[in-house]
């Protein structure tokens, strides 16, 4: 924990030109952009980075096909160009992958309807993924059959992305880049109040571990806090355009359906998209839409049974899913961003996902509402230019702040591991070639990995049973990724906690090691936290994001 507490110590001793507030995907890829180029910026969550909207996605990568049907366009076309651009620049983390569509007896169009709009979303994409397919029932059973056929009318298979490891880990590598450009970036550091003085907001945060107090200064203030920006512009006095509603949603993380790799896509008894999603060794299924007033929401009994029930009536399984097969539970909010007089009545089902940014010139003060992580790359760019036009210099605007090292970068790690022979140390269970993995995970800071593993074989050994995590990638969290509590390494800097149970985990002999890896001294009281149920986001708890 030195990287925390060297940038704790940092806070308050600059004056920085951007204070970004909540590390979720919108404040990760807004302090990315603007470190990369050149500005000063702090960074701050009152959890963990990516802690709640942008760790309960869905994992996908997708250029937002639902809004088809309601004839928005413009955001079909730009959310299919960002997830074309994110495929290029992260070609290890976003993959395409086929999603396999059934249209059952009382749908509310003949397939042929949509299959002709996957044709258009194809072409509305630049044709840049493969070609959609119709297909008749009997074709969808050939492709998987786990597919409940007997109410099946048609369906067609077509194309989006997805994120090969977790959201979460997606966007702490935004956080991860920020502060290779110089962010001095805190988790579990909460934004108690800012006023503006002279020019500068002074805002006065919290020390979520000691509750120490402190200020940091800055000429310009950015609210990213995902579900809480409007009660943080509350306590600001700062007005809006814009503002959030709630929908409630939940996944279910359960044991692997099938080994095919596609998404299967059905609509669900309300009428939205649902999804039966590849998770490694498990299965990601969901989700609900409910409008709620708050963020802080539960999966209820009925929110589980709904889920349920929709998977054993559009699958074919040996035998029907049942509460005690869920390994986890994922719930919570979308922010949906909507002007005073839109959204109160309007279809909740068909507001979108897209992000606003609220400017107030007068008071050098962003506010970023709504957005997905597929628009991740726009929102970074959009606030850069916000704040230029704030006054605020950025030294370098054409440097390139994303994307994974070129390819002659990557080639050179992959020679040097085939020179040691490290894919023979994959262990027997896991789902790809160690190579490939340390790769995606963590690009250039492999090669360093490479040299741990070179010197001491152990480093290559799988610590806690069940998962793909090595020794070695526990001692890089502990240096490089701000682990503060355990479960930041369990949920959000891997994914151990999605595809174990919790019972599992706790019983592993490897998890006293890992934590004394990661949190040295502190080791014995990071794993009573744990055992004790203390992680700052309850498992019945957590905020889901729809891809």
């Amino acid at each position: 924990m030195q990287l925390r507490q060297n940038n704790l110590r940092k806070l308050p001793r600059r004056c920085f030109d951007v204070l970004v507030v909540g590390g979720g995907i919108n404040g990760a890829s807004a302090a990315a952009a603007l470190s990369g180029k050149g500005a000063r910026v702090a960074l701050i969550d009152k959890g963990d980075f990516a802690g709640s909207t942008s760790m309960h996605s869905s994992n996908l990568v997708w250029g937002g096909i639902k809004y088809m049907e309601s004839g928005d366009f413009a955001l079909v076309r730009k959310l299919c160009r960002s997830r074309n651009h994110l495929i290029r620049s992260y070609p290890s983390s976003v993959q395409e992958i086929r999603f396999l569509t059934t249209i059952n007896q009382g749908f509310r169009h003949h397939p042929l309807v949509p299959w002709a709009g996957t044709w258009l979303y194809w072409l509305m994409g630049n044709a840049f993924t493969r070609r959609p397919h119709y297909l008749r029932p009997a074709a969808l059973h050939a492709r998987e059959p786990i597919i409940d056929i007997g109410s099946a009318v048609g369906g067609f298979e077509y194309s989006d992305a997805y994120l090969h490891d977790n959201d979460a880990r997606f966007v702490f590598n935004f956080v991860r880049a920020a502060l290779d450009f110089g962010t001095v970036a805190a988790n579990y550091v909460e934004y108690l109040e800012s006023r503006r003085e002279e020019g500068v907001w002074i805002t006065r945060a919290r020390d979520a571990m000691t509750g120490d107090t402190f200020e940091i200064r800055s000429r310009v203030l950015i609210n990213a806090a995902g579900p809480w920006v409007d009660q943080l512009n509350q306590r600001a006095g700062q007005r809006t355009e814009h503002h959030h509603v709630f929908s409630k949603g939940i996944h279910l993380i359960v044991p692997r359906l099938t080994d095919s790799h596609r998404v299967l896509a059905f609509f669900a008894d309300d009428g939205r998209l649902f999804f039966v999603i590849p998770m490694g060794p498990r299965t990601c299924i969901g989700t609900t839409d409910t409008r709620v007033e708050s963020p802080e929401v539960g999966a209820t009994e009925e929110d589980i049974r709904f889920v349920l029930d929709n998977i054993n009536k559009r699958l074919a399984l040996a035998r029907p899913l049942e509460a005690s097969d869920i390994i986890a539970t994922r719930c919570g909010v979308r922010p949906l961003a909507v002007k005073p007089s839109g959204g109160g009545e309007r279809d909740f089902l068909n507001l979108s996902r897209k992000h606003a940014i609220d400017l107030d010139r007068q008071r050098a003060h962003l506010s970023i509402f709504g957005g997905k992580l597929t628009d991740c790359l726009n929102v970074g760019e959009e606030v850069v230019e916000a704040v230029r036009g704030l006054g605020i210099e950025v030294p370098y605007p054409r440097q390139r702040w994303y994307g994974e090292p070129d390819a002659s970068v990557r080639e050179a790690f992959l020679h040097q591991a085939r020179l040691m022979d490290l894919d023979a140390m994959t262990a027997e269970h896991a789902s790809e070639p160690l190579s490939q993995r340390l790769w995606r995970r963590y690009g250039s800071q492999a090669f360093e990995m490479l040299e741990a593993i070179r010197q001491d074989e152990r480093q290559a050994e799988v610590l806690i049973e069940g998962t793909e995590y090595l020794r070695v990638e526990l001692e890089q969290a502990r240096r490089r990724e701000m682990v503060t509590r355990l479960e930041d390494f369990l949920r959000r800097r891997s994914k151990v906690s999605l595809v174990v149970s919790e019972a599992s985990i706790r019983r592993s002999p490897g998890l006293q090691e890992a934590c004394d890896i990661l949190f040295g001294d502190q080791a014995s009281e990071r794993l009573a936290e744990y055992l004790q149920g203390a992680s700052p986001e309850p498992r019945e708890k957590r905020v889901e994001e729809g891809g």
